[in-house]
């Protein structure tokens, strides 16, 4: 049930400028909602320091062998369960090593479930279900940053020695004041009141973005700016695997092609046997 003190949260305020949103011709709403995307841009920039934080704790996590989970609902656990999905593909790593829990389960990523953000204790027993232990990372990403469902989560991993880290817009709110390393971008009130999937959640999808990509440039699986570690797993992805190899080794396509069939489509393992092959 809504609290009276939700609506003096920053979420919940109101834009003033779109007072009059429903009377507004459309190119006059987009070119609002355009600009105040730029603020959240802005904002997400502000927060650089503490997204290098996260980015630290979480290399040296997975790189101990550690596993990160990403914790929503909503939107924010939609963006969630997005950046833990193209990891595997984009970067192959395994995706037991980077997941993502949704209030409500899969149903939710489709369809609202009804009273599911509201269960503190359900992301703690996912996580208990999973093996969350010392070493992993919980990334609590919440608007509001009162969601129960994601502070039983963080709460959980305190309990079970994990690190944590909070995604929200609210830097009063319980998740920021919690977290163990906070990124809050203040990026005000929505164009329409309290739709978090506007500023809020474009804000979240680029701190995500940002943060798993890093995360992966670290740990070695880019070289150059190339995705080496990449899963080709359709026509398009097996050409980029051939340009990539090409790129990196100056071998000619032909070569390339022969290089990758020996190691299995193996991009990084196809770039190091060539370089040996040239080295005197």
């Amino acid at each position: 049930m809504q609290k009276l003190s939700d609506y003096a949260r920053p979420t919940e305020a109101n834009l003033e400028m779109a007072q009059e949103l429903d009377q507004s011709p459309i190119e006059d709403i987009l070119g609002l909602i355009h600009r105040q995307d730029g603020v959240a841009h802005e904002a997400v920039g502000e927060c650089l320091s503490s997204m290098a934080e996260a980015v630290e704790v979480l290399v040296t996590s997975l790189s101990g062998g550690g596993n990160w989970f990403n914790v929503g609902a909503g939107t924010s656990g939609r963006l969630g369960v997005l950046d833990a999905s193209e990891v595997p593909p984009t970067y192959g790593m395994s995706p037991r090593r980077v997941q993502a829990l949704m209030a409500g389960g899969e149903r939710a990523l489709r369809n609202a479930v009804e009273g599911a953000e509201d269960d503190f204790e359900a992301a703690g027993f996912e996580l208990q279900q999973r093996g969350l232990g010392l070493g992993d990372v919980v990334v609590g990403i919440s608007a509001s940053g009162g969601t129960p469902y994601v502070l039983g989560g963080l709460e959980f991993a305190h309990k079970n020695g994990a690190r944590t880290i909070g995604i929200t817009s609210d830097s009063n709110s319980e998740l920021a004041t919690s977290a163990e390393i906070s990124i809050v971008p203040n990026v005000g009130p929505e164009v329409v009141s309290g739709s978090t999937r506007m500023k809020c959640g474009l804000a979240q999808k680029m701190i995500l973005t940002a943060i798993s990509t890093t995360v992966m440039v670290k740990l070695g699986r880019v070289r150059g700016n190339k995705m080496t570690h990449l899963s080709a797993v359709s026509d398009k992805l097996r050409g980029r695997a051939v340009r990539i190899v090409m790129d990196l080794t100056g071998v000619d396509f032909g070569s390339a092609r022969k290089l990758l069939r020996e190691t299995d489509g193996c991009v990084h393992t196809a770039v190091d046997r060539a370089l040996n092959v040239k080295r005197p």
